[in-house]
């Protein structure tokens, strides 16, 4: 096919004086096109005719206009769905192959006929005014802290103008995790911009049945810091894109750090958001122009940050325990009856009464969970030891492996008795210390002693050291062992032909 490029040389060369020959050659074309070409003063893109006709027959000229009708009353069927139903109703008709056709043509209707479809308006972002936040999921990049896959979430903190950027781990998209999340972005940037805007959080934004935007504690949190509340549409997520764009930003930026230090494993959460901190500042680093013109229109921050929990009142159950965003916690068991302040915090919550605080617990994520201290119950299990056997939080009573193997020892021996002297030993950890008793059963397991509350006690009391775990030392390999084998191999070539 002849291009412009080789009709330009070919008037070049007739404008210099060649001849039609010489220069159709030069233009490395047929002297019959080169006349043709001269003759129409033309380029061939200029001569091209636009492709209207077909190609061959259009199998779908005789229903389309069944098609037609169908689309304009339900614009959201898909060609595919149509042309089922097609073959359906005409049996024989048609094949197959046949539905790219059939694709082309509803592409074509939606583009020329169709509804109107969304438009999307690029917005201007002014210094100072809008931040957006937002939870993302970061289990799936595998970090693992001390062998155990890290579950976990970011909260994430944008400005919108100058797409600075911070984030915290938590476990769940709840209102402490929002509060905590977004009362330490806006200390770290260290002012207030003028309006907030997150997505249908149900920490934030109530239930559609409801009259009110976002819930009063939302509220309360946003207007401590005189900031204005902004949400999206119901599945608009577009309508916080700088906060989404940035999700995958992050979680992209963070794979790609992993893969350069070579290991997803952490010894522990605080070195991984240690990680997470300078990976931000990294980031940050090249938007301290614009973040400059940022700082110069935030408003200053409060003298204090605002509460960052949840106050419940609950009534103590029979059992010494307390209900708790549908988990169970242990309190002492002279509470039972009495209404206590729990307050909530991101990752553990605080037990008040009369002013006094006297539980401080690890928050369980998730529901139908529990968490039941020993301490709290076992004065009375003692006096009921046939609690024990069907106790609902049985598991909970072992707070070591050494435990449980204690009494699973005391089962063998003496399975009448065994519930009876394993709490004896329990409540000895409970008046002692928990690691002086798992030291003494240590002890005992070690010399084949039996297993007694009696053996534990005279041991606690008598002050007796266990000797150090033994320390297990796995040599390093010795490579030059496999280079001894090859080259025996190499030496005998009948052993490598027979293997």
């Amino acid at each position: 096919m002849v291009t412009d490029k080789q009709v330009r040389r070919l008037m070049n060369l007739i404008r210099r004086g060649k001849g039609q020959a010489a220069a159709a050659a030069g233009a490395g074309m047929d002297e019959k096109t080169a006349r043709k070409y001269l003759g129409s003063g033309k380029l061939p893109s200029e001569s091209r005719r636009e492709h209207t006709w077909r190609t061959r027959a259009d199998p779908f000229v005789d229903v389309w206009e069944e098609v037609s009708s169908q689309l304009g009353l339900h614009p959201g069927l898909q060609a595919k769905t149509l042309f089922e139903d097609l073959r359906r109703r005409y049996p024989g008709s048609f094949a197959e192959g046949q539905l790219r056709t059939l694709q082309r043509r509803v592409k074509i209707w939606r583009a020329t006929e169709g509804p109107s479809r969304e438009v999307f308006f690029p917005q201007e972002h002014h210094p100072g005014v809008l931040c957006a936040s937002d939870f993302c999921h970061m289990t799936g990049l595998g970090v693992t802290i001390q062998g155990q896959v890290f579950v976990h979430l970011l909260y994430h903190f944008v400005l919108t103008y100058s797409n600075w950027e911070t984030g915290s781990v938590c476990y769940s998209e709840s209102f402490e995790s929002l509060s905590a999340g977004l009362q330490s972005a806006l200390f770290e940037l260290g002012g207030v911009p003028g309006r907030h805007r997150t997505d249908r959080l149900s920490a934030a934004v109530q239930k559609p049945e409801s009259p009110d935007a976002f819930t009063r504690r939302y509220e309360a949190l946003l207007g401590h810091y005189g900031l204005s509340a902004e949400r999206t549409q119901a599945g608009k997520a577009h309508e916080n894109g700088d906060v989404e764009q940035s999700h995958r930003r992050i979680k992209e930026a963070l794979d790609q750090a992993l893969l350069l230090r070579g290991s997803r494993e952490f010894a522990s959460r605080e070195d991984y958001v240690e990680f997470l901190r300078r990976l931000f500042r990294e980031r940050n680093a090249g938007r301290q122009s614009r973040l400059s013109e940022e700082l110069k229109e935030l408003r200053p921050l409060p003298c204090r940050r605002y509460e960052s929990f949840t106050k419940l009142e609950v009534r103590v159950g029979p059992s010494s325990t307390i209900r708790v965003k549908h988990n169970t916690y242990s309190v002492m068991s002279r509470l039972i009856g009495e209404m206590v302040e729990v307050r909530l915090y991101a990752e553990h919550l605080e037990v008040w009464y009369g002013q006094r605080l006297l539980e401080h617990l690890p928050r369980l994520r998730g529901e139908s969970r529990y968490r039941i201290d020993y301490r709290h119950i076992i004065d009375w299990l003692v006096r009921k030891p046939g609690a024990f056997a069907n106790y609902r939080y049985k598991s909970d009573l072992f707070p070591t492996s050494r435990f449980r193997m204690a009494y699973d020892a005391l089962c063998q021996t003496n399975l009448h008795r065994a519930d009876r002297e394993y709490l004896r030993i329990l409540r000895l950890a409970a008046l002692q210390t928990q690691d002086g008793v798992d030291d003494a059963l240590r002890l005992l397991f070690a010399s084949g002693d039996p297993i007694t509350a009696d053996a534990v006690e005279e041991i606690v009391t008598s002050g007796q050291q266990a000797p150090v775990p033994t320390d297990v030392m796995v040599p390093a390999v010795d490579l030059s062992a496999y280079d001894c084998l090859l080259a025996g191999a190499t030496s005998a070539p009948g052993l490598l032909e027979a293997r």
